[in-house]
């Protein structure tokens, strides 16, 4: 009895055959001890019909992933936009539209018993690289500087096979695999979004008549380290320090009214408003008050899940200093 009537498969070779016939014998005698003459026999197809579906054993896993990232280099440089980071995010999540289950999502459920633990992950590294470069290229296109393009390529690529490492061991198909994807692309967003920005930082300028007063409560008391500072002519002195994470929120009059009735008995905002998040925020207030600053609405727990406190701190500048809960 040959291989196609004991199996029922059609005698015409195909990729999936051969894809089914070589996962069969990865579990049943491990990737190294298998060979192409094993595969094409079991697929019932010659050995030279096996090369013209795969350059090699390894190729059988990897066929349908290294097409779509084919896909994803060819549209990454051919892309001609202003916006770099939302090319390289569709074409991205591009790689995840209508990808079935196939022999890599097996093979990464069954590593350990295919015997493919070691193969699986260098293969992965050599697709990374594809990605993570042709991500790179594009940023650098639209302006982003080689080594910040270089690390959120990384990113992206480190995203797409989590993301199939995630969606094979949920039991592919179970969750499509454009959700994980989508959701693996979600932790880089911001950080791809910052590359193709124009504005690489937002500096808030405060003019400090008792200049070395500010510099110890900003530095010293509420902790924000020193960057750089310069002297001038005139006596001319400038900090510049530290803040985290920085971002411009645009608020409306009628925002700006919900925050006031929310954070303050009957206070109101500066039209330019200072918000810092820290760990503690009653802490914070806390020491704050002892070096110099007034509190102007003590903490309190918002709607959306934050305490919040407001001050007036030295060189006049209003703050929010806020603590984010997170989920209930």
């Amino acid at each position: 009895m040959n291989a196609d009537s004991r199996t029922g498969r059609p005698r015409a070779s195909s990729r999936e055959t051969l894809a089914e016939a070589a996962c069969e014998l990865f579990l049943e005698q491990g990737y190294e001890a298998t060979s192409i003459a094993d595969i094409a026999q079991r697929a019932g197809v010659s050995r030279s019909s096996f090369f013209n579906y795969f350059a090699s054993k390894g190729d059988i896993l990897w066929a349908g992933l290294d097409e779509r990232i084919a896909q994803l280099q060819q549209r990454l440089a051919e892309d001609q936009t202003t916006d770099a980071g939302a090319d390289v995010r569709a074409a991205t999540a591009a790689i995840a539209a209508d990808f079935a289950p196939d022999s890599l999502a097996l093979a990464l459920v069954n590593a350990a018993a295919m015997g493919l633990v070691d193969e699986l992950e260098r293969e992965a590294s050599l697709r990374r690289s594809r990605i993570a470069r042709a991500v790179s290229e594009r940023l650098r296109r639209g302006g982003a500087d080689r080594l910040r393009a270089d690390v959120i390529g990384a990113a992206f690529a480190g995203a797409v096979l989590a993301a199939l490492d995630a969606w094979a061991e949920d039991g592919a198909g179970r969750t499509p695999l454009p959700r994980m994807l989508d959701a693996a692309l979600g932790a880089v967003h911001s950080v791809a979004a910052e590359a193709s920005a124009t504005v690489r930082q937002l500096r808030v300028v405060v003019q400090a008549p008792d200049f070395d007063s500010a510099v110890r409560f900003y530095r010293d008391e509420l902790g924000l380290p020193e960057r750089e500072s310069y002297e001038g002519d005139g006596d001319a002195r400038v900090v510049i320090l530290g803040a985290g994470e920085a971002t411009l929120e645009l608020a409306n009059p009628g925002q700006v009214s919900l925050i006031d009735r929310v954070e303050t008995d009957g206070g109101s905002s500066d039209r330019i408003r200072v918000a810092l998040e820290v760990e503690d925020t009653p802490a914070t207030v806390q020491r704050l008050v002892r070096a110099g600053a007034r509190v102007e609405a003590s903490a309190r727990e918002t709607p959306w899940r934050s305490i919040n406190a407001r001050l007036r701190a030295p060189a006049d500048l209003q703050l929010t200093i806020f603590q984010e809960l997170g989920e209930d």
